[in-house]
């Protein structure tokens, strides 16, 4: 059962990669809500959290590599509206 969750967790969490790739080699965070993203990683933080409360390595090892990922966008986007 467990493999589903890491099917899942896999697709969802690589789903990310071509807009952090795009977002650092362009710079260009125009089209990104910093709203959206700063709820988004607080979100999956939350969610980070409560797989780690279960003991659910699916959950887990998703919401972590999503946190890095949701945050490095985050960071970029607050250093441009910071400019």
């Amino acid at each position: 059962m467990q493999y589903i969750g890491f099917i899942a967790a896999f697709c969802t969490t690589i789903s990310f990669i071509p807009q952090v790739v795009r977002t650092i080699r362009t710079r260009d965070t125009r089209g990104i809500s910093l709203g959206m993203y700063s709820i988004f990683v607080f979100g999956v933080s939350l969610w980070l959290v409560y797989g780690i409360m279960l003991h659910d390595l699916p959950m887990i090892f998703a919401n972590i590599i999503t946190v890095i990922l949701a945050t490095i966008i985050l960071v970029m986007k607050v250093k441009d509206v910071m400019r």
